[in-house]
């Protein structure tokens, strides 16, 4: 049960370890692109491939959707990332359970965008689990871990090598289960945070935070949404930048390599992306869009 990209290496990993899937559940297909045509989701994609059932209920809370997932006679089901609840009969109608892949170390960064708070947070570690489903959000006890260093890794990066690592941690969580070796230790009480899904407000830069704090944000939104600010009117995302050392007013160009200064310190700008165009180098930016030491780049304000 599993709908993005982050999911699927759990699913092919499963298959290549030999497990017979049942079924597979994912988010309904959903409209994409300029004509808004319905795309099924990357798990529906790569199950297909794969000639597997695949089952887009748009919810699991009715008596059939219950019984037709009942009727399978799973001995486990896997959920990485798939964006229904499972209600009580769903979780209880696996003979050993359902076992959530999730992508933080809890209990820190229980919910929906854990990958992106670690590094927003500038947590120095984060990690994948896999637990036991309960009815409460995120908080069943764990199987297994798998911690990594975030360093200066942007989101598309940590999430890949977390999805990676976190299909072969499942894998052998299914093996301990079906073993009979399986250790699960309850969560923590104390230090329970909530990973909120990403605001469309919080991507805007406000040049009068850190360049640290700022570091952590625009990795965090990197490659997507992208974390932006104003440049001579045109909204400019920045999908990576380096902390320097410099000082101007937040916001001011600095240098000729595009460094800018913050409320503490200066960010030097190295992957840029202008609206309708890729993303680009500052080097490659500049030449079409000459942006000069003395300027500023558009305050935070309310719009």
């Amino acid at each position: 049960m599993g709908t993005p990209d982050f999911a699927v290496p759990t699913l092919i990993e499963l298959i290549g370890q030999g497990h017979e899937i049942a079924a597979v559940y994912t988010q309904p297909a959903r409209p994409k692109g300029r004509g808004l045509s319905a795309e099924p989701s990357p798990v529906a994609k790569a199950a297909r491939a794969h000639s597997l059932e695949v089952r887009t209920p748009v919810t699991l809370k009715n008596a059939e959707a219950q019984a037709e997932f009942a009727a399978l006679g799973l001995d486990a089901a896997v959920v990485v990332a798939y964006g229904l609840l499972l209600p009580k009969p769903i979780l209880e109608a696996p003979t050993l359970g359902c076992f959530n892949l999730h992508g933080s170390l809890l209990p820190r960064w229980r919910g929906a965008a854990p990958i992106q708070r670690a590094i927003m947070a500038c947590d120095a570690e984060t990690g994948v689990m896999a637990m036991r489903m309960e009815e409460g959000l995120d908080t069943g006890p764990v199987l297994m871990a798998e911690r990594v260093a975030v360093r200066r890794k942007t989101y598309g990066e940590l999430h890949d090598e977390l999805a990676r690592l976190g299909a072969d941690l499942m894998v052998r969580a299914l093996a301990a289960l079906e073993r009979g070796t399986a250790t699960e230790c309850p969560q923590a009480e104390e230090g329970v945070t909530y990973a909120k899904k990403i605001a469309k407000e919080e991507a805007r830069i406000d040049w009068t935070k850190s360049a640290r704090e700022l570091d952590c944000l625009i990795r965090a939104l990197s490659p997507s949404p992208g974390a932006w600010c104003e440049a001579r009117g045109e909204r400019l995302k920045i999908l990576y930048a380096e902390p320097v050392a410099g000082n101007g007013a937040p916001g001011e160009i600095l240098d000729d390599e595009l460094t800018v200064a913050c409320g503490d310190g200066a960010l030097r700008l190295t992957r840029l992306q202008r609206a309708g165009k890729s993303a680009m180098t500052t080097s490659e930016l500049l030449r079409g869009f000459p942006l000069k030491k003395g300027e500023l780049l558009d305050h935070h304000r309310d719009v």
